[in-house]
């Protein structure tokens, strides 16, 4: 008996290890830009999913979060990040938002969803992510109070996150990205994050390496985000540059849905990162 005590102790012991959230940041002395840090914000998509569904009418909900995404695991719904205190992200240290957008910790210590994208945002320049970091300050307040995931038990438990990371989020040098990395490819894998809706995943959540950009089952069950790569996507460089920037299709359709989020934002991109963009895309093999 106290020979299985000691192997029960052994596992749990080294599941609390493995699965312990890292609470260390490389401190980044760079000076930030403010004016990169917005094209970054843009070009990453924050707003995108953190903006109040209502933004619309209340400009101050900007950040406020509540937007929600259905997903096999259940619905998570995007908290308050505005730099509000109490109710969002005001208490935060850079060194605390760095480690939350490359991974994927909190500054109290807890491991968050990959709904949220540090899988791909680990590879952001360190650069980037002091800019980014700055121009978030400058952003309004909110005092909506975040809501809760809409979560089955067995995913309300985040400690085996630990694990997941460990298996789908291996060990990344955000520094490569400073170093003669394409252009194109640091858009679309890193800032816009596209593999993360247009990626097929497997049964634990994670992107499949052997499918990446070639399209995926919607999240919500209900039809199929389409490939924009490989064979099976056949627009131009142009056609590609052009939709980033006016949401219309070689078609002359436009772009809708969530689709429609993204293009309010890489229209403001500028014409070569664009262009950028689409030549990597094109250069994407299946």
């Amino acid at each position: 008996m106290r020979f299985f005590g000691f192997i029960i102790c052994v596992l749990l012991g080294g599941f609390y290890y493995f699965t312990s959230p890292s609470m260390w940041a490389e401190g980044i002395t760079l000076a930030p830009d403010s004016q990169n840090g917005e094209y970054i914000y843009f070009a990453a998509g924050c707003g995108g999913c953190h903006t109040a569904p209502d933004a619309e009418e209340d400009p101050k909900n900007i950040l406020s979060g509540g937007q929600k995404f259905l997903s096999p695991f259940g619905t998570f719904t995007a908290p308050n990040v505005s730099m509000h205190a109490e109710f969002g992200i005001g208490s935060w240290s850079q060194a605390d938002f760095v480690r939350a957008v490359r991974q994927g910790v909190s500054p109290d210590g807890r491991h968050y969803y990959p709904a949220f994208p540090y899988t791909s945002y680990q590879g952001m320049s360190d650069q980037d992510v002091v800019d980014l970091w700055l121009y978030w300050q400058s952003l309004p307040l909110s005092e909506q109070k975040s809501q809760a995931h809409d979560l089955p038990i067995y995913a309300q438990w985040r400690r085996p996150l630990g694990i997941w990371k460990m298996m789908f989020q291996p060990e990344y040098d955000p520094r490569m990205k400073d170093n003669g990395v394409a252009r194109g490819e640091y858009l679309v894998n890193t800032l816009g994050h596209c593999g993360e809706c247009h990626t097929a995943r497997n049964v634990l959540g994670a992107r499949s390496g052997n499918s990446t950009l070639q399209g995926a089952e919607h999240p919500n069950g209900k039809g199929r985000i389409p490939a924009i790569a490989g064979d099976n996507f056949d627009w131009s460089t142009a056609d590609i540059a052009e939709y980033l920037k006016s949401g219309f299709t070689p078609d002359y359709d436009v772009a809708g849905g969530l689709m429609a989020e993204v293009i309010e934002n890489t229209s403001k991109l500028s014409d070569d990162d664009r262009m950028a963009i689409a030549r990597f895309l094109k250069a994407v093999e299946n």
